[in-house]
């Protein structure tokens, strides 16, 4: 079709990844002389071959993506969802021509700017006024035509009295505002935006917005990846859902988020020993993730009731004084509450070794809807050890059991007593006898 900017036909990108086989506690010499040769070879051979070199005692091919295909027209905003892992980010890298694919080809119309992450397509060593001269450069603008909107991205990423200074010495709010002010002043046909708008402030979260919905109005294009629902489905007509790297729904932005959050997980007990999304230094890791009510593994609590996470780590370097943190947030990914372990007195000593550990949180204060649990491991110094976004879902339903319902986007569920001024409060069964005349 002639209006079609984007066609991706059969895109799929495999990644070689190695694990570390579990170190015994006395290793011979000779099997540490045998691995050793048995690596070097595998090495030699990929570098002859021009593949990957990757480190580890067993090597696996993972597929980020899958046999994606679809077709974008001109002027449509499209929102990409799907869990961590699900191959986002790898789609929008193909598209950007970051990385290349390792099937398949993805076609593209006109000049592409792509926001992927703090500081893309930044020298760090030169100013924010050298960096949107040079990022115009690499869009394919003149002089004349960055010169002409100058003034325009310097406002709008409000960043004046810090125009002449290296963007090294930016923070990552800086970086984002910067970088989305070039990118979307300097009218590319095609926009792409990964998750790096949650940097900035909800000021200039709005100002994005709206930058983004001007540019679909203009007959450019907008490719949006963001786990915030409420705004992707604000901004968005078309969405598109992965899935372990594959296309599951293509359509209606509302009924894609309907769709992915119907698949999110239903079980009590969640596995995250296979999970490949998880970040950090890898001193610690979540195995496995099991809510409880009343004692028992459960999905659905009412809103009130007490609330049981309890979690398995495997811990291969000792930490004294580890920070642990259970957080739950919205299906669209407004975080509600953070719970530390240093906040509630509890010192933890990690010691090598698989350890389970529970959080109750005494009464949840939620309106009825989809919550989401996320589990997060440090150090002392707030160091990042392991990370597990959307470790587990559950469901909040009113007491009584009736039909999840959270009125007019409230989150917070409390009881309350209601009464006329200076009298005693009623109940609901005295109020309706006093009306019946009773």
């Amino acid at each position: 079709m002639s209006d079609t900017v984007i066609a991706v036909e059969g895109l799929s990108k495999r990644y070689r990844i190695g694990h570390r086989a579990e170190r015994e506690r006395y290793v011979a010499l000779r099997d540490v002389v045998m691995r050793g040769a048995r690596n070097l070879v595998r090495r030699s051979g990929d570098m002859l071959h021009g593949r990957q070199i990757v480190e580890g005692d067993d090597i696996e091919d993972f597929w980020a993506l899958r046999d994606v295909s679809f077709n974008v027209r001109r002027g449509e905003v499209i929102g990409i969802i799907g869990r961590n892992g699900a191959g986002k980010s790898t789609l929008l890298k193909i598209l950007s021509r970051i990385t290349e694919p390792t099937e398949g080809r993805a076609r593209l119309r006109g000049r592409v700017a792509s926001l992927l992450e703090v500081g893309t397509g930044f020298h760090p060593e030169l100013t924010g006024r050298e960096n949107i001269y040079l990022n115009g450069a690499v869009l394919g603008m003149s002089r004349a035509d960055i010169n002409r909107r100058f003034d325009e991205i310097v406002a709008f990423a409000d960043v004046d009295d810090y125009l002449d200074t290296p963007v090294k010495r930016y923070s990552s709010g800086m970086h984002v505002r910067l970088a989305f002010a070039v990118a979307a002043h300097l009218e590319p046909e095609i926009l792409v935006v990964d998750e790096v708008l949650a940097v900035g402030d909800a000021e200039f979260q709005k100002k994005c917005i709206g930058r983004m919905d001007a540019a679909a109005k203009d007959g450019r294009t907008v490719l949006l990846v963001s786990h915030d629902m409420r705004r992707i489905a604000a901004l968005c007509g078309r969405g598109i859902l992965l899935q372990a790297g594959r296309v599951v729904r293509d359509g209606d932005m509302n009924e894609v988020i309907d769709t992915y959050l119907a698949r999110r997980t239903v079980s009590a007990t969640a596995d995250l020993s296979r999970r490949r999304d998880l970040t950090g230094s890898g001193d610690a890791r979540f195995r496995s993730v099991t809510l409880l009510r009343n004692g028992r593994p459960a999905t659905v609590f009412e809103a009130g009731d007490a609330m049981t996470v309890r979690f398995e780590i495997e811990v291969t370097r000792p930490m004294r004084g580890a920070l642990m943190s259970s957080s739950i947030s919205t299906a669209d990914g407004v975080l509600v509450c953070d719970c530390m372990n240093n906040e509630a007195g509890f010192v933890w000593n990690a010691e090598r070794g698989a350890i389970t550990l529970a959080v109750t949180i005494d009464r949840l204060n939620l309106c009825p809807g989809a919550y989401t649990v996320g589990l997060w491991i440090g150090d002392r110094n707030t160091r990042r050890v392991d990370y597990a976004r959307d470790a587990i879902g559950f469901t909040v339903v009113a007491e009584g059991g009736i039909a999840p319902d959270r009125r007019h986007g409230a989150l917070v569920y409390q009881q309350a007593r209601w009464a006329v001024d200076g009298g005693a409060a009623q109940t609901e069964a005295s109020a309706l006898a006093a009306q019946s005349g009773a």
